[in-house]
């Protein structure tokens, strides 16, 4: 069965990225090779990637990958992802970009069907999040929270949800940051 993963890393003070979406804070924290140990292991898993333009835009610009989109295949294979964006963006050559734009319910089913057997992994952005919590669609929440702050930015996940819908379901140490999952009802 497909699951819908948030798989990302926050600050302490819930946010994914600064105002003007950088994530250099979070290249910035030593030891993010510990807490990147077990990713290997959670990507295995994801059958699709699903992101925002925002998430997509820095990932291009931070990996220069239209000059060097061979990092792509190296960083998530050849699976396919879907990025949501009310504008045209480049794709990354041979990659299986797919450009869509609307609600999720109106590509759920196709996210489903190039997931197969894999997990859907939202990789970013938190209001992207907040619109599969919206649908009902998110399973798993998983953090790797940051010994940091920014004090404003993108927030973490921009929706209210109860401790009635959430429930801890791991908790680990991975060199500075602490790696929090939770199951979503």
């Amino acid at each position: 069965m497909t699951r819908v993963i948030f798989h990302t890393a926050t600050t302490l003070d819930g946010y994914l990225a600064t105002d003007d979406d950088s994530l250099d804070w979070l290249f910035a924290v030593p030891g993010a090779d510990e807490a990147e140990a077990a990713f290997g292991d959670f990507l295995a898993g994801v059958g699709v990637l699903v992101m925002g333009s925002a998430t997509y835009e820095w990932m291009l610009r931070h990996e220069a990958l239209l000059d060097a989109p061979e990092k792509w295949a190296g960083y998530y294979g050849a699976r396919p992802t879907f990025v949501f964006s009310s504008r045209p963006l480049p794709r990354v050559p041979g990659a299986d970009i797919r450009v869509v734009s609307g609600g999720i319910e109106a590509h759920w089913t196709s996210i489903q069907d190039a997931a197969g057997a894999g997990d859907v992994w939202i990789v970013g952005g938190g209001d992207l999040a907040g619109q599969f919590v919206d649908a009902g669609l998110l399973d798993e929440i998983r953090l790797s929270v940051a010994p940091a702050t920014l004090g404003s930015g993108k927030p973490l996940l921009p929706r209210v949800l109860g401790a009635d819908r959430l429930i801890l379901r791991h908790v680990q140490r991975a060199g500075q940051f602490v790696e929090l999952v939770y199951a979503v009802s």
